[in-house]
């Protein structure tokens, strides 16, 4: 674990920032301007509820549509336990420990601008949490991504009580004995807290980031193997020529083609005669494609970043103004959609690799069919690329968007949801499928660039050397699931620097 402890604080936190602290497992800690603000809105609420003989929602009455039954203070603390309770319904898939880990340090730095009203110890429980990696038992099914990710927040909250399951070193505990081993308190709530911990959109947008974080570097690759597969494929350099760019001066095609030029800097291959006029469009127009995806990525950074260093539980506290205002910021809206449009994007990335894998094993410009030196006798990668568009057909049914959906719940109180938890969920089964789809595409493109006399780039040639060693040249069939499962690994531990990132 890294030594530097971060210190959340009401400063604004990068998408970039938030790379380095969560993957490099930073320690995090609450500054003294933070702990401030949390003990003022804390003392604030206590003041007011001793005061105030008035309903405050969430806080002194039922929640959703029975938000006209008042409660009395003696039950004030069962109400929140209560609501955390009653509300831990997830089902289906256990979401994995990474995305919950990243789901508590957000989770902290949302209720630690001093709008929430939640106590110093449960924030700083969540971030003992973090810390010492107790992740909580987490499930894929459950929100509607409106009231907040209500179910899925309920459960990470069910286990700052001390019930539930955690992940510990490697495996799902009882809450309470776990706690009991590292010597931390379960919480217990006050006014308004179980409501603070459960309104929020923090499921969603830790899936959305960690989607994000994961495509940093699949984008940096489906640019590296596409022009492995330009090579192989003999294609033509003249597409990605700056004055092309220059002159649709969109952000993206304007650096995947410079990329990409830098990429095939000192190739044979490219510089070679061509006998064809043009390339088809999946080599053609990497830039087009490849660079409308990140754009999509770089408005689904905005809107992430903006999200990170937001309040979004409900109501809100604003201590010098004395206004507790219910309102809806726990709205998953502005996520939804965003979510959408990314699995969208990410799912363009796949459909234009399986294009290029397809070419590469058609028999075209010199290649063998399906890439093996006797084919018949051997299927060669023939039905890998049947696997690939087998993937990226289920995208295309995965990219439906969940953002136009929206079911009335709470006895009509919540008429109109995001659905953007679904939306985040789709969206990692999406970016997952787009890593299987270019570590075949990769297999077929360093398969077909043997058959080439010339040679690449140094860069790239150095690359597809680096990855034979763990995906060797076919000479003949073999168990292809192996390479496939081998060739995401490849991907998976695949060093990029953080420079060529953000």
């Amino acid at each position: 674990m890294a030594t530097s402890t971060y210190n959340i604080s009401p400063e604004h936190l990068s998408l970039e920032q938030l790379y380095q602290i969560f993957n490099e497992r930073h320690p995090v800690a609450l500054s003294e301007e933070s702990k401030a603000l949390i003990e003022k809105c804390r003392h604030y609420l206590d003041a007011k509820m001793e005061s105030h003989d008035g309903a405050i929602y969430g806080i002194n009455t039922g929640f959703g549509s029975l938000c006209n039954v008042a409660i009395e203070g003696k039950d004030l603390q069962r109400l929140q336990e209560n609501l955390v309770r009653s509300h831990a319904c997830g089902t289906g898939a256990v979401l994995d420990p990474e995305y919950v880990r990243l789901m508590l340090l957000l989770k902290a730095r949302g209720l630690s601008y001093g709008n929430s009203g939640a106590s110093l110890n449960t924030i700083e429980t969540l971030l003992q949490f973090y810390n010492n990696e107790v992740l909580p038992e987490v499930f894929e099914q459950g929100s509607l991504g409106a009231s907040g990710d209500l179910a899925p927040l309920a459960h990470l909250s069910l286990a700052l009580m001390g019930e539930a399951k955690v992940y510990h070193k490697g495996e799902y505990r009882q809450a309470a004995e776990v706690l009991a081993e590292l010597g931390i308190e379960p919480i217990k709530l006050q006014s308004k807290e179980g409501l603070a911990l459960l309104n929020g959109t923090q499921f969603m947008l830790s899936l959305g980031i960690k989607a994000f974080f994961d495509l940093k570097k699949l984008a940096y690759l489906a640019d590296l193997i596409g022009a492995i597969s330009l090579e192989a494929f003999d294609g033509r350099k003249d597409p990605f020529d700056a004055l092309i760019h220059l002159a649709r001066p969109h952000n993206g095609q304007i650096k995947t083609a410079a990329f990409i030029r830098e990429l095939l800097e000192g190739s044979e291959l490219i510089d070679e005669p061509k006998e064809h006029v043009q390339d088809p469009y999946s080599f053609r127009c990497m830039p087009q494609v490849h660079g409308a995806s990140k754009d999509m990525m770089d408005y689904a950074a905005k809107v992430f970043e903006t999200e990170l260093n937001s309040v979004t539980d409900n109501p809100t506290i604003f201590v010098d103004e004395d206004k507790v205002i219910s309102g809806g910021n726990f709205h998953g809206q502005p996520l939804a959609l965003v979510l959408d449009s990314l699995a969208i994007a990410t799912a363009e990335w796949a459909n234009i690799s399986e294009r290029r894998t397809y070419l590469l094993i058609s028999g075209q410009r010199g290649l063998p069919a399906f890439l093996v030196a006797k084919p018949g006798l051997n299927s060669g990668l023939m039905i890998a690329q049947y696997t690939a568009a087998s993937v990226v057909s289920q995208n295309k049914q995965l990219c439906t968007p969940a953002s136009i959906d929206s079911i009335v719940s709470s006895n009509g109180q919540e008429d109109h949801v995001s659905m953007g938890a679904n939306a985040a969920t789709k969206l990692q089964k999406v970016v997952d499928n787009l890593k299987t789809v270019l570590a075949i595409e990769l297999i077929t493109a360093s398969q077909a660039l043997a058959f080439r006399t010339k040679s690449s780039s140094p860069f790239l040639m150095s690359f597809v050397e680096s990855f034979r060693e763990v995906v060797p040249f076919i000479e003949e069939d073999r168990y292809l699931h192996d390479d496939i499962e081998r060739a995401r690994q490849f991907i998976d531990q695949l060093n990029v620097d953080e420079d060529l990132l953000f």
